[in-house]
């Protein structure tokens, strides 16, 4: 138990599914793996701190995209040509804002406590 815990506050457990992930990438026709690396970059825009959050959810990606691949169809076929869209609304959140987006509205919160605005 104590191995799972520091796994976790370590960040252990990601990098071992993440490298898993890659594996599985690897094994995708290079179209799709191009797909994969522009959803992965748009899907972490979505994430909270430390992106457990989104495990879930690439690994569901990363799912599809190889059953798809399996079947024969094209990656245009399953995505569209939207591909930022598609992880927009895969997130449920259109415009959902960023953690860069969250950071900035809490410091410039804690800067207008300070001088007391």
């Amino acid at each position: 138990m104590f191995t799972a815990a520091f796994q976790k506050l370590t960040g252990s457990d990601m990098t071992k599914e993440f490298k898993t992930f890659e594996s599985r990438v690897k094994k995708l026709p290079a179209d799709y793996q191009a797909a994969w690396e522009k959803m992965n970059s748009n899907l972490w825009q979505h994430s909270d701190f430390t992106g457990r959050n989104l495990m879930p959810m690439l690994d569901g990606v990363l799912g599809l995209l190889e059953e798809t691949a399996a079947d024969g169809q094209s990656v245009q076929e399953v995505l569209g040509d939207d591909i930022k869209g598609f992880c927009s609304a895969l997130t449920g959140e259109e415009g959902a804002k960023s953690f860069r987006d969250k950071w900035r509205e809490q410091l410039n919160n804690n800067i207008a406590k300070r001088l007391g605005k």
